[in-house]
């Protein structure tokens, strides 16, 4: 049986997570690791906006938690704060930017780290003044030219399908940036909690051997579609809305499934268990093994 996708299910999955999210949490977590400012920093403020923005440009292969508290340490350091400054960035030496990224493990892998780093504080700096916001300005806050343009201008990984969503999402969210238009057409950002979550909610099911990224777009189309319809705080629901209860979902609950029985040990107090489903979610790095179809719930 080919993935397939169950629509029906995910507007009722999306409702229940958004309304748990936002009032008692999930598994009682209502904040993301982005949250935490750094010492000093006011929210909306450009320090904020230079913090999100290069920070989740190395929001790949990393601990979320743990990517966000090297770079709050970082950032408090005053020997290393420069780093969130594009035009204080290109007068320090490779060797220097490369020690400072690594002292509190803001840089896992150096070389990579630092191309993009380096890649994106010059471009801010010698095509926006050092200003995120004068780049969404100049795409005219339309979240679709913004991400066309991450992939075709100087940019590195803040144009990749996952960060390039996800800074939108962050830069509304946490910087509180009212003007972004379009966002209802930007894609949820898929890593492998979201995948996850929507594996073991049975919004995405069937049988499926082969690279997890291999069925992102499967993801993407049914958060599109589940969303349609449905209303919160007066306004229409997009996909963006449930990136963060799906990520919880997963890091602190179907994380905890047992791949070959499907059994999860926190079912019992799990806000979404009506919807898990039985079978096989067997993620294995970048690899995953799907067993699962759409009546078989626990």
């Amino acid at each position: 049986m080919p993935i397939k996708l169950d629509i029906e299910k995910g507007s009722k999955v999306a409702e229940t997570l958004y309304n748990c999210f936002n009032t008692n949490g999930i598994h009682g977590h209502t904040d993301m690791p982005e949250d935490i400012l750094p010492e000093g920093v006011e929210g909306g403020s450009l320090e904020h906006v230079l913090f999100i923005t290069l920070t989740v440009s190395l929001d790949y292969m990393r601990d979320a938690p743990t990517l966000w508290e090297c770079a709050r340490k970082t950032f408090d350091d005053p020997d290393t704060n420069y780093l969130f400054h594009p035009d204080k960035v290109e007068n320090i030496s490779h060797d220097e930017l490369i020690k400072d990224l690594q002292k509190y493990k803001l840089a896992k892998r150096p070389n990579q780290d630092f191309k993009i780093w380096i890649t994106n504080s010059t471009t801010l700096n010698n095509d926006y003044n050092s200003n995120p916001l004068e780049f969404l300005e100049d795409c005219n806050w339309n979240s679709l030219e913004i991400l066309k343009r991450l992939k075709s201008e100087n940019f590195s990984y803040l144009g990749g399908n996952k960060i390039g969503p996800l800074w939108l999402r962050m830069l509304r969210d946490n910087v509180g940036i009212s003007k972004l238009k379009k966002l209802e057409e930007v894609s949820i950002p898929v890593d492998v909690h979201v995948a996850r979550a929507s594996l073991a909610t049975g919004v995405v099911y069937g049988e499926f051997k082969g690279r997890l990224d291999e069925i992102f777009n499967e993801i993407r189309n049914v958060w599109f579609e589940s969303v349609e319809g449905l209303k919160i705080n007066n306004r229409k629901m997009i996909a963006l809305d449930i990136d963060e209860a799906l990520w919880h979902l997963s890091k602190y609950g179907c994380s905890k499934r047992n791949d070959k029985t499907g059994k999860c040990r926190v079912f019992k107090q799990c806000e979404a268990n009506k919807f898990c489903i039985n079978g096989k979610i067997d993620i294995n790095k970048d690899f995953l093994n799907l067993r699962t179809c759409k009546d078989a719930q626990i």
